[in-house]
């Protein structure tokens, strides 16, 4: 089993739809057993810049979280799929064991 961690930023557009809904419906499509979008209450990068959207009079971008674990294969080809339409955001995976 393999566990991706894709982190975008809340705000960020595919077209017309929202990247983290585009991501889920691409995920969907690749037949993902599940997935979990997560929204963060603050956030850095590699620019070292903090991003606290919550706080009054801010326009920082809001950090985002999509996880998901299925096979290995499927999620390689999942994570393949979507690189060859959208290059941005931020992917690590983990193997796991499945209890």
């Amino acid at each position: 089993m393999l566990q991706v961690q894709i982190f975008i930023d809340k705000d960020e557009q595919k077209g017309m739809e929202p990247l983290h809904l585009f991501i889920m419906n691409l995920l969907i499509e690749n037949g993902i057993s599940g997935a979990t979008s997560f929204t963060g209450h603050s956030g850095y990068g590699r620019h070292q810049r903090l991003k606290q959207p919550n706080q009054q009079f801010s326009f920082d971008e809001t950090p985002m979280l999509i996880t998901f674990i299925d096979e290995a294969d499927k999620v390689k080809e999942a994570l393949n799929n979507l690189r060859m339409i959208y290059r941005g955001g931020f992917i690590v995976t983990h193997n796991v064991d499945q209890w």
